[in-house]
């Protein structure tokens, strides 16, 4: 077993881990986190993430966030972040890299629309979805289905949980009904997702010509940075000027993360991770004053960017794209592929029609962008006859 340097005593350590749902020999030359890490990179759903929306549809332009680069953007960000904390770097990037696994493709206006779908059928979050990737669907090993990951990497995936799904899933969910904490790892990856996805969110918005800088002035944590910038750089203009501006604000956002964060901790003084789960709320935080600003920029980008007629056409195509398909696949599942009629065919007789929903939710959320736009084509098109 490799054991990170100077680990804090309340990081997570893999001598304490809970283990696997399938027990296997430890593996040679590298930790149990690192095989989690790995069995992710390899895995088919991480690959599928290249061609799966952030905000912009992948085809829309080559320099565009997707899914896949998000997670690398997230995994980086948790890795420099975990490090400064000393708790486990490897189960910081394994789960967030895996944190997307479960995402519809069109980001979130498909998984509103596969959640309408499944509204009768137990519903759709993509964060369960994950989970059960993970767990259920990915196929790769003779021995188990899934990745097999430890309880703690598959702990740090499920960020929400409603009581209902947590009683449901049994051990790895109970700490949502026990009011527990999840490890600091898992709590540095949520606010790392957020700091990645707001400050690419304003690049791409940018590069899409759907927000200008004139509009961003008006949110006090772009302006201060881009007056900072300005007043350094005379002259400077364009990718230059962003560049400088959202690299400032992620350093500004991570150090205030990891200066508010160390206060907690040290005010608390956990000698144990017992002690972090016990707690009555996450020790990972942002200052109010940080916080405040970073809710003021989400309200700006949901009112401009996500609500923005562009992006609203490419939610509404997406909401088309998805309904017609899981209609379609419920009336006659023979429209499937062989492998996944027959699974849901024993799901159906063991399950019931929700049996049968969840298979076709599963194939659809599977989908990259591109593929369900050919998927709808294949099968709604008569001039498509394949």
């Amino acid at each position: 077993m490799i054991t990170p340097i100077q680990l804090a005593p309340y990081a997570a350590r893999e001598a304490n881990s809970r283990g696997r749902r399938y027990p296997e020999p430890s593996p040679h030359y590298r930790g149990e986190y690192q095989r989690d890490r790995d069995r992710i990179v390899h895995s088919a759903a991480f690959r599928r993430l290249e061609y799966k929306t952030q905000v912009f549809v992948n085809h829309e332009g080559d320099m565009f966030r997707t899914r896949l680069t998000h997670s690398l953007e997230v995994a980086q960000i948790a890795r420099s972040i975990a490090r400064v904390l000393h708790v486990n770097e490897d189960l910081a990037e394994t789960i967030a890299l895996a944190h997307d696994l479960g995402h519809t493709p069109f980001g979130h206006a498909g998984q509103d629309a596969l959640n309408e779908c499944m509204r009768e059928h137990g519903g759709f979050e993509h964060n369960l979805q994950s989970l059960r990737v993970v767990d259920e669907l990915e196929e790769r090993y003779a021995e188990f289905p899934g990745l097999n990951l430890t309880y703690e990497a598959r702990e740090g995936i499920l960020k929400h949980c409603s009581p209902l799904k947590a009683r449901e899933l049994g051990e790895v969910a109970e700490r949502f009904l026990n009011q527990r904490q999840p490890s600091l790892e898992a709590q540095l990856v949520n606010l790392a997702d957020e700091i990645a996805y707001n400050n690419h969110d304003v690049d791409d918005g940018l590069r899409a010509g759907l927000l200008s800088l004139e509009q961003l002035e008006a949110v006090e944590l772009i302006h201060s940075h881009l007056r900072e910038v300005k007043v350094k750089y005379p002259g400077l203009a364009g990718r230059k000027l962003i560049y400088e501006t959202i690299r400032r604000m992620i350093n500004t956002l991570i150090v205030d993360l990891v200066d508010t964060s160390v206060a907690r901790i040290q005010a608390l003084a956990p000698g144990s991770l017992e002690v972090i789960r016990a707690h009555n709320e996450p020790l990972i935080a942002f200052s109010a004053v940080l916080q405040d600003h970073n809710l003021e920029l989400k309200r700006f980008l949901r009112t401009h960017l996500y609500k923005h007629y562009r992006v609203h056409r490419m939610t509404a195509k997406a909401d088309r794209v998805l309904k017609d398909l899981f209609s379609a696949f419920m009336q006659d599942i023979r429209l499937l592929p062989p492998e996944h009629q027959a699974h849901a065919q024993r799901q159906e007789a063991t399950h019931g029609n929700s049996g049968r929903a969840r298979v076709v939710a599963d194939y659809i959320a599977g989908m990259t962008d591109r593929y369900a736009i050919a998927e709808h084509k294949r099968i709604f098109d008569p001039r498509e006859l394949t």
